[in-house]
Order: C-alpha cells, then structure tokens, then sequence
C-alpha cells in the first residue's frame, strides 16, 4: 500500500519509511509513528514522519 494521503497515517501506526540518505538505494525503515510532520493532506513523495526510534522519513508502506 502506497500512502500518500496523511488520512491515512496515525500515531502508533507501524509503517516503513524511506530515509533521507536511503532515497537513492530504497531501502525501508519499519518503525511505529511518533508524529505525523507534513502538515499538508497529502504529498507526492510520501507524508513525513517521526518514528519512535527518533528516525524521519517518508512514509512508502503502512505494515499491518
């Protein structure tokens, strides 16, 4: 599931995400969502959040 719409996305919410520095090779991050920074309801690159784990990134899946 490609989310791009921040509806989509709550807090506690486990998903991956695709770091900065990991944009090019694609490689995921899973993680549970701490909060929620892009502030617009949606984004063509993912909707950016914080994970527990302090990492930030763009949403890519939402892990059920």
């Amino acid at each position: 599931m490609n989310s791009i719409n921040r509806s989509d996305i709550q807090v506690g919410l486990q998903v991956s995400i695709v770091l900065k520095q990991d944009q090019r090779s694609g490689n995921l991050t899973a993680g549970i969502v701490k909060n929620i920074l892009t502030k617009s309801p949606t984004h063509p690159y993912g909707i950016k959040v914080r994970l527990e784990s302090g990492a930030v990134g763009r949403v890519k899946t939402i892990d059920a």
